[in-house]
């Protein structure tokens, strides 16, 4: 049966020289293949996991096991994937309903460029507090805030930068995030306790994200043509009619949201009613389900406009899919045959203080989140191999779950194969190494975490074993 697992006994742990040979390979496609050659990313993955099959297989490891690795990998991408296609929907519909044109028009009457950065981190900030989904953030209130920004002139990668800083901000505090729920659970410690632990490092990166936004806004107070912005709005307005009507569905959405429903049925009805809503306006339903499926045609009769609004649609996400599917392979045949393990192994070793044990926590995170392309496994693999470390030196399990999400959660986004890096990607409509300078946050939690782990620091101790009673 495909799928199916292998009874034969688990081989012996890969040499840690055997090992690197899939990751080496890899980096060096990667880097020939998108810097040099300025392509994608699918085929160097392709070939990686080919070479980290054929390293499994000459050291024990037969198909059924390989395969189950890849098989067990895209699984656990599954919910990501099937995200990223209603996004792909829901994108097309709210841009042929008016509601992000809508936003947008309203978006360049209210902001000027001076504040539009650190007000666009902020107001994603609070909608991925709320919301639990840097994902949601980015493909709703993120891409209005992309049009926006073009449309007064500011580099959409300022922007994306903005955007991503704030949804990940607000998904790493929220308690409706999976990824801040699935840290603690790694580590062994409460929800909460690891909320209040990670303020430490997430709130200080913040406060200096929102300072440098706010100093390159300052000298963005000229930026775009007031003539022109007006042109933009005023041809949304014609076409589009922006009105309270527009903001009935991102509403229904916000409630949904705030009952704490699933993200995935949220989203597919935000796009669904977003659909009833252009149909209410007089678009065809043809043009409708064209929108949802292909992206957004808009037909305004400025060039300048179409561009803004041309895009979305569920096709417009299959080169991220496939892209998700390739390095889940790679990943997922490294995971599995325990190659990753290996590698990561090796950085405990050389970790003897308490400040290095954090560096080696945050850097094997980020290094799964390279190789396995995925933020789950950038938290469970190095929370699972480090728990017993921290306990055996009296450690706080808090010091662990908020050093996963410092390495692992929050430079998912950096990463162009990963699946939050595909994502951001495609969904804003920038590249990924475009906008990761921009990325304020993202860049400098990971730092400020692994330096209180040197210093000690809001570094804490285990809690003492309760007395036995009486």
């Amino acid at each position: 049966m495909q799928g199916e697992v292998s009874t034969q006994p688990e081989p012996a742990p890969i040499p840690l020289r055997w090992a690197l040979v899939p990751v080496v390979l890899l980096i060096a496609l990667l880097a020939v293949t998108i810097i040099v050659l300025e392509g994608s990313g699918h085929i160097p993955l392709v070939l990686g996991a080919c070479v980290a099959g054929l390293v499994a297989w000459a050291h024990g490891y037969d198909w059924k096991q390989i395969q189950a690795g890849i098989v067990s990998a895209i699984n656990l991408a599954m919910a990501a994937i099937l995200i990223l296609l209603v996004i792909g929907v829901l994108m097309g519909t709210w841009l042929a309903s008016g509601i992000v044109p809508a936003l947008i028009a309203w978006g360049l009457q209210l902001m000027s460029p001076s504040w539009f950065l650190p007000a666009s981190c902020a107001v994603c900030s609070i909608v991925a507090l709320v919301s639990g989904s840097s994902w949601s953030t980015a493909g709703t209130v993120g891409l209005a805030l992309i049009g926006v920004g073009n449309a007064m002139g500011i580099n959409p990668a300022m922007t994306a930068g903005a955007v991503i800083s704030g949804a990940y901000f607000g998904d790493k505090l929220s308690p409706m995030s999976d990824t801040t729920n699935l840290a603690p659970a790694m580590a062994g410690t409460d929800l909460f306790t690891h909320i209040r632990h990670m303020l430490w490092t997430t709130g200080p990166a913040w406060v200096i994200a929102m300072i440098a936004y706010s100093i390159i806004g300052a000298k963005l107070e000229g930026a775009g043509d007031p003539s022109a912005i007006a042109a933009i709005t005023e041809i949304i307005e014609a076409r589009f009619h922006p009105g309270i009507i527009h903001l009935s569905v991102p509403l229904v959405v916000a409630v949904m949201v705030g009952f704490k429903l699933p993200a995935l049925p949220t989203l597919l009805t935000g796009a669904l009613l977003a659909a009833v809503l252009a149909g209410a306006q007089g678009t065809p339903i043809a043009e409708v389900l064209g929108a949802a499926m292909s992206g957004f045609v808009p037909n305004t009769g400025s060039a300048e406009v179409d561009e803004l609004l041309a895009r979305g649609g569920m096709q417009s996400m299959a080169d991220t899919v496939l892209l998700v599917l390739c390095a889940m392979s790679f990943g997922g045949i490294m995971e599995r045959t325990g190659q990753l393990q290996t590698l990561a192994s090796k950085t405990l070793g050389a970790a003897k203080s308490t400040g290095s044990l954090i560096a080696a926590t945050v850097l094997t995170s980020i290094g799964v989140n390279i190789l396995a392309a995925d933020q789950y496994l950038a938290v469970v693999i190095p929370g699972r191999m480090y728990a017993s470390e921290y306990a055996a030196r009296d450690l706080h399990p808090k010091n662990l779950s908020r050093a996963l999400e410092d390495g692992g959660t929050i430079t998912s986004p950096l990463i162009p194969w990963n699946t939050c890096g595909a994502f951001m990607s495609t969904t804003l409509g920038v590249a990924t190494l475009a906008y990761l300078p921009w990325c304020f946050l993202n860049l400098l939690n990971p730092l400020i975490g692994m330096l209180l782990g040197f210093t000690g620091w809001t570094i804490a101790k285990a809690d003492p074993p309760e007395a036995e009673p009486c």
